[in-house]
């Protein structure tokens, strides 16, 4: 491995703030991500000023210099069953394309708790939401873009006390009803990744595995750093990791990544793989803003297979 960066910072990032949305909001950030009709697609979180999140969309020719629409892609409905457990707010979406449909998974959050909340287009400008995927408190839900046996795979990262915010696996025949999940991810002690791990972009295939790009959290005496690392699932069986990479990818460096809403965070909901093997990497900076970067998809597979460390 040389001593260039995995992920090379575009020299352009930030890529969207606040003042590129039409209507009044003020953070851009951790946006899901895909390519749909040639065209790359951001579907981003935004704090309104009561401090609540909706969800918006922007388009983009070259995956660098996007338009945000006039009107938000999601926000909290005022009726219907879906409106009882979104009146927090609608936050941190993921794109799954599957057989034409994207898929978007988000967090639901309410009086009740945070729950995972499934949407699905077919075209980017209309959204139909499917259901309610999870009990509280779940957050960081994505979905394997392709079937296995059949069914249909998911990376978790329910709540718990004794094993706290790890990642798991879960399976579904319909997308609705999830089970025989399992830990397949755990953070470790006095690492980068001690305080948490969560899930991050939809994984991406590749001819080695499923790589996914995860983030990790370590405490410290001035607040919490938030961090990517990337890990290697099975191409048949996603429950099997095949190597978590022992470094991480990506830190906060950038003067928009160490101060803003939430300091010393990159946080990354999707990412968008060319045909020239690079991986199109897009993050939240400090919650404020939007960023993108590039890595080989070969080096970030290397990684995980040259430099692992234990994955439970």
């Amino acid at each position: 491995m040389s001593n260039r960066p995995l992920v090379t910072r575009y020299e352009g990032n930030p890529i969207l703030t606040k003042h590129d949305v039409p209507y009044p909001v003020e953070t851009v950030h951790n946006a899901g991500a895909t390519k749909f009709e040639g065209r790359y697609i951001l579907l981003f979180r935004s704090h309104l000023q009561n401090g609540r999140s909706i969800i918006g969309i922007a388009r983009s020719d070259d995956g660098y210099n996007f338009h945000v629409d006039s009107k938000p892609f999601m926000v909290p409905p005022t009726e219907g069953v879906f409106s009882r457990f979104e009146e927090y707010g609608v936050e941190d979406p993921r794109i799954c394309s599957i057989d034409g449909v994207y898929y978007i998974t988000y967090s639901a959050y309410s009086r009740f708790g945070v729950r995972i909340g499934l949407a699905k287009t077919i075209d980017f400008k209309t959204v139909e939401r499917i259901s309610l995927i999870s009990e509280p408190d779940m957050r960081n839900v994505v979905i394997f873009p392709e079937t296995f046996n059949g069914r249909y795979a998911r990376l978790d990262r329910p709540h718990s006390e004794i094993n706290p915010w790890a990642i798991w696996l879960s399976w579904s025949s319909d997308l609705v009803h999830w089970g025989e999940s399992e830990p397949v991810i755990n953070p470790v002690t006095y690492h980068w990744d001690q305080m948490k791990i969560g899930p991050g972009a939809t994984p991406i295939r590749t001819s080695d595995g499923w790589l996914n790009i995860f983030h990790g959290v370590f405490p410290t005496m001035d607040g919490s750093v938030y961090r990517l690392g990337v890990a290697l699932h099975d191409i048949a069986n996603p429950a099997t990791v095949l190597g978590v990479a022992d470094d991480w990818i990506l830190s906060p460096e950038d003067s928009w990544e160490l101060t803003g809403y939430v300091h010393n965070v990159v946080f990354s909901c999707g990412a968008v793989a060319e045909d020239d093997g690079t991986l199109k990497i897009y993050w939240g900076a400090a919650d404020t803003v939007m960023c993108v970067g590039t890595a080989r998809i070969a080096d970030l597979v290397r990684l995980c297979r040259d430099k692992p460390r234990t994955a439970l």
